[in-house]
């Protein structure tokens, strides 16, 4: 149930008028909308999850803030997965451009960009709408990089099998407090431009470790981006674990 309150003058009947005499006295009253906000979208995720699963694909919703290294990340982890499994396909979404999906179709794999305009997040309908551009026949794993945002994407179901969120070491470590719904959310947790480390000393390793494991049994490992060629660590929870969901989160540096 979602609670909306609006307030009004008084004897105006109910209506909102588009002058307000001003000092006018104003009373408040409170409308109640039984029938969740996105109830349409949990409908579509429902949809997509039935068919990842009759496909034998696992689904992962990348989230972040923008410029956190969600693409690098994609691009680096193609690169390592290549022969081990029949890679990936990659849908994107930004408000403008079709950049990101350029830099996923350089590493040969199928991207499908989706341009939301003035929308901050991924919905159902949108990556419904993508895998008819896609072979599902052919995937194994699909990677959805969602809108640069902490807040909007947490809220809406894609249909996934786990959330993946990056956090930036620019970003300080007390991000997950600030932004805790998608934290809260996430299946693996990776520390981004970890290679900063050395100069931004105010970030804490171990209180953000702490503070985005929810409680959960959580790991770090020193992954870097740029510098590390060797991932297994990340590498091991996406074959090895082939995306089941558990009741762990996991944590780490890349």
């Amino acid at each position: 149930m979602t609670m909306v309150t609006a307030s009004e003058p008084k004897g105006t009947g109910g209506a909102l008028p588009h002058v307000r005499k001003e000092g006018a006295e104003r009373q408040t009253r409170t409308i109640r909308l039984m029938r969740g906000l996105l109830d349409k979208n949990d409908r579509v995720a429902e949809d997509l999850r039935q068919t990842f699963s009759e496909n034998g694909i696992a689904c992962i919703n990348l989230m972040s803030s923008p410029g956190s290294g969600k693409t690098s990340l994609l691009e680096q982890t193609i690169r390592m997965l290549d022969g081990r499994m029949r890679v990936a396909a990659v849908i994107e979404g930004n408000l403008e451009t079709e950049n990101d999906a350029d830099r996923i179709r350089r590493r040969g794999v199928p991207a499908v960009q989706i341009t939301t305009g003035v929308t901050c997040h991924l919905n159902g309908e949108m990556v419904r709408d993508a895998l008819g551009h896609l072979d599902l026949g052919g995937i194994d794993i699909l990677f959805i990089e969602n809108v640069g945002n902490l807040i909007c994407p947490a809220d809406f179901d894609l249909g996934q099998t786990a959330n993946v969120v990056l956090l930036s070491l620019t970003e300080g470590d007390d991000k997950q407090l600030k932004y805790p719904q998608i934290f809260r959310a996430a299946d693996l947790v990776l520390f981004s431009k970890a290679d900063l480390g050395l100069v931004i000393e105010e970030f804490n390793v171990e209180r953000a470790a702490a503070a985005g494991s929810n409680g959960r049994r959580s790991r770090c490992d020193p992954l870097r981006l740029r510098k590390e060629r060797r991932r297994y660590g990340r590498l091991d929870w996406l074959v090895g674990r082939n995306l089941r969901q558990d009741e762990s989160a996991a944590t780490g540096l890349m």
